[in-house]
């Protein structure tokens, strides 16, 4: 007798969200971490506002996308850092020819060439920057590259509000240095509801891990905020300032030369 797992319909409903090339569009879009509107996501996707609105509507009822209205308009984003980790290690498991198809116009090349330099996933930092920092990090024994475990305790030590058992099985743990490293640098570590410490996600251009979690996104957040580096247009692209190039490269000793 064949015992059904009650969670086939479930998973077999998640793939059917993601089977759809203009709610797939939608979600890539907003990994850029921000809130877009249902004219913005059309007009990025290459479909009629009401055609858009169904599709919205669908991954929102799915659990993939939260609403928020604002007077007469109505925003949409990832529904937490959890799916954009989903979307963003399915692309990462992509044919490379697939996820990145042969650019058709030197605009389409320049923005190509654009994200795989430095982009935001989510709202982490990815790309070359994104690699280049956590290789970084781990070279100089702030990250520890162990399956989670064997540096949580340090961690928990330094930081009690942490629980050990958050940091096993992320792929990164950060060092009681790692620790010190970020106080040091400004960057505060605030403990908000059950998320990792520090993770790895799988990039998709590099096809290695970055640095995610708590870590990750109050990095990519000081970046931003204190203009270490700055988005390029509407979209997902960061580029490295004057000003960021020279603290990266004397916080960290990272080779600007590879991510230009």
């Amino acid at each position: 007798m064949t015992v059904k797992d009650p969670r086939a319909a479930g998973l077999a409903a998640l793939a059917g969200l993601l089977a759809d090339r203009t709610r797939a569009a939608c979600l890539l879009a907003l990994l850029d971490g921000r809130a877009w509107t249902n004219g913005e996501l059309a007009r990025h996707a290459g479909v009629a506002a009401s055609t858009l609105s169904e599709h919205l509507g669908k991954l929102v009822a799915g659990g993939l996308l939260v609403e928020e209205r604002q007077g007469r308009h109505r925003y949409v984003r990832l529904a937490d850092a959890r799916v954009a980790q989903l979307v963003e290690e399915l692309t990462a498991r992509v044919a490379p020819e697939a996820a990145a198809p042969r650019p058709r116009t030197l605009r389409e090349a320049s923005a190509g060439s654009a994200l795989a330099r430095g982009r935001t996933c989510y709202d982490h930092l990815a790309g070359r920057l994104g690699i280049a920092i956590t290789d970084a990090l781990t070279e100089r024994g702030l990250l520890s590259v162990t399956g989670g475990a064997t540096d949580a305790t340090s961690a928990a030590v330094a930081a009690p509000a942490w629980p050990v058992t958050e940091e096993r099985g992320t792929g990164f743990a950060l060092t009681e240095a790692g620790l010190k490293w970020f106080g040091d640098a400004g960057i505060g570590l605030a403990h908000t509801g059950r998320r990792p410490l520090a993770r790895a996600c799988l990039d998709w251009t590099e096809r290695r891990p970055h640095l995610a979690g708590v870590a990750g996104a109050e990095l990519c957040r000081h970046a931003l905020d204190t203009g270490w580096c700055v988005r390029i247009g509407s979209g997902r692209a960061v580029r490295l300032t004057a000003t960021g190039e020279h603290t990266l490269s004397t916080l960290l000793g990272i080779d600007l030369g590879t991510l230009r």
